[in-house]
């Protein structure tokens, strides 16, 4: 029953000696009275029993050491090799408050910021915005191009909203719109079933339009090597063509955008251009006018290169992004929502297409 092996042992408690009154030790409530009971005699009953007792505490770990040290000269243990404890990463938190680190950022945003005492679009306070009396189109330049656009550009982003918001109940987005409502959907559901519907061949053709008037006009062609052009590549003139307007029944939203522009635009090359190209189509058929997604196409380009604040690179991007298509959809969306109101007010019931309204065929 005799421990061989070295015992270092430290009673806790020998500045009790200091205090006049008796003192509590330990998590069990310990009284040290009398001299045997206080942490001196203990520690002696301790060496005297033949544990290594340093003199304090302090010397506590150097005592350890040297009994360890007079093992391995005695041959009694082998040492082991030192394993360095891998090293605690530091808390996150902490090293990015100390700017050590950085946390990744998973998204990018360079139009607004809300972290403020109010939000910012492109910089600008929401404050100013109200003040200075901004308009929808200028809160569009600033979230889209991210810059203020002068006035008249402004002014011709809200008027292309305004002359696209809607187009009556018959076309494809109002149609769907509408039937999605009378089915009981909600708002959301019955608006992005009317949105799905665009594209090259419903309100989708702005980007388009510009890209190839641009293209045509910046290498110079006539309009008939343009159109021709096209032709041979099985491809469709954008902004050209309707099913209802002709060339003695043009389009009025197409001729209120001309003359808003001519008036305001520092320079129309572009619409100029698809005024000549209609004209050359027209001698084809009554019917291949200059439709508005044509003019809101070549008028967006005269818009961002007479304006001076684009450069070459950048209108070519904005037109392969998708910027002018937005501005329909953003515009067509409140005549989708008006029709949804509108039947909902109405309390149509459910929408089912008329059997002589369908061709049944084998």
């Amino acid at each position: 029953g005799k421990v061989n092996k070295p015992v270092v042992a430290w009673v806790s408690g020998t500045c009790a000696r200091l205090f006049k009154s008796e003192v509590q030790f330990g998590h069990a409530g310990a009284k040290s009275g009398g001299e045997m009971e206080s942490a001196q005699a203990k520690n002696q009953a301790l060496r005297a029993a033949g544990a290594v007792v340093p003199t304090s505490y302090e010397a506590f770990e150097i005592v350890i050491k040297e009994t360890f040290d007079k093992l391995v000269e005695q041959g009694k243990i082998t040492p082991v090799k030192e394993v360095m404890p891998p090293q605690i990463p530091e808390d996150l938190n902490n090293a990015i408050k100390s700017g050590k680190v950085r946390a990744p950022t998973h998204i990018i945003s360079t139009i607004s910021d809300d972290r403020g005492e109010e939000p910012c679009y492109a910089g600008v306070p929401m404050s100013s915005i109200v003040e200075r009396g901004y308009g929808v189109g200028d809160v569009i330049s600033l979230l889209w191009f991210k810059r203020s656009l002068p006035r008249y550009c402004t002014h011709f982003i809200e008027i292309c909203i305004m002359l696209c918001a809607d187009h009556g109940p018959c076309v494809s987005g109002a149609h769907n719109t509408i039937v999605t409502a009378r089915a009981g959907k909600d708002l959301v559901s019955s608006l992005v079933s009317g949105l799905l519907t665009i594209g090259p061949r419903f309100g989708g053709a702005i980007d388009d339009a510009a890209r190839y008037f641009k293209d045509a006009y910046d290498r110079g062609l006539t309009p008939y090597e343009f159109v021709e052009d096209m032709k041979k590549k099985g491809i469709r003139v954008p902004g050209i063509g309707h099913r209802i307007k002709r060339g003695d029944n043009r389009d009025k939203r197409v001729e209120l955008l001309q003359r808003f522009a001519r008036t305001h635009f520092p320079s129309v090359k572009y619409m100029e251009y698809a005024v000549q190209v209609e004209t050359y189509t027209l001698s084809k058929a009554n019917n291949l006018v200059l439709n508005v997604d044509g003019a809101i196409g070549s008028l967006f380009l005269d818009l961002l290169a007479g304006s001076g604040m684009f450069s070459k690179q950048e209108i070519d991007e904005i037109v392969e992004i998708g910027y002018l298509n937005g501005l329909f959809v953003l515009a067509r969306s409140i005549g989708l929502i008006g029709h949804t109101f509108d039947q909902k007010r109405l309390k149509q019931p459910l929408y089912r297409h008329p059997w002589e309204d369908v061709l049944y065929t084998k």
